[in-house]
């Protein structure tokens, strides 16, 4: 059995890319574990008007229409006793999804104070995949600074910056072009974009 994925929300703005992500992972048959910050159940309120409870997660507040047929663990984002805050838990990478300039400062620092920085920092020890999708824009030296500091770390930074030459023909493309990426970092097989070269289907 593949070793799962641990996909984290933080509270930066595209929060979709993360619930899609989410959707397409257990649609594949992975096991996904899953945490969520404060800030980042704010942010899917506000972006899509979905209320999550940190304390009492339900797979249906997220993806009210699952069909899905991976596994999903759910851990609270203070939880220090979690699997994935020990590098003795086996993982095939991990995703920071959105990834907030709070939380990649922490990784890039090492000064993390919740789960998803934990989780994070054990992926960079144990020369995990870590990707980190920042959504900002216009990008501060800090920011530009933490992002090269985690790239000589071993992460991965995967800003969400959809590409226009597959294709568009609706929001939703776009998003899945995000996605594709992700995936294709995860080693993950999928259909949700026309690649580069590739004849139209």
């Amino acid at each position: 059995m593949p070793h799962p994925f641990v996909l984290a929300i933080t509270g930066a703005s595209g929060v979709v890319y993360a619930r899609r992500l989410l959707e397409v992972l257990l649609r594949a048959k992975r096991h996904v574990h899953l945490t969520i910050s404060p800030s980042g159940q704010a942010v899917l309120k506000q972006e899509l008007g979905i209320d999550v409870d940190l304390d009492r997660f339900r797979l249906e507040s997220l993806l009210p229409t699952a069909d899905e047929t991976g596994t999903l663990h759910y851990h609270r984002y203070d939880d220090f006793f979690a699997p994935i805050a020990s590098g003795s838990h086996l993982t095939a990478g991990m995703v920071i999804c959105p990834c907030s300039g709070s939380t990649l400062s922490a990784v890039a620092h090492g000064s993390g104070t919740n789960l998803i920085h934990r989780a994070a920092d054990v992926h960079l020890k144990e020369h995990r995949r870590l990707i980190v999708v920042p959504r900002e824009t216009p990008l501060s030296l800090v920011q530009i600074d933490n992002m090269k500091r985690v790239c000589e770390l071993g992460a991965v930074v995967l800003p969400a910056m959809p590409g226009w030459y597959h294709g568009v023909k609706s929001l939703d493309d776009l998003v899945d072009f995000v996605v594709a990426r992700i995936l294709d970092q995860l080693g993950v097989e999928h259909s949700l974009m026309q690649r580069w070269g590739s004849a139209p289907t």
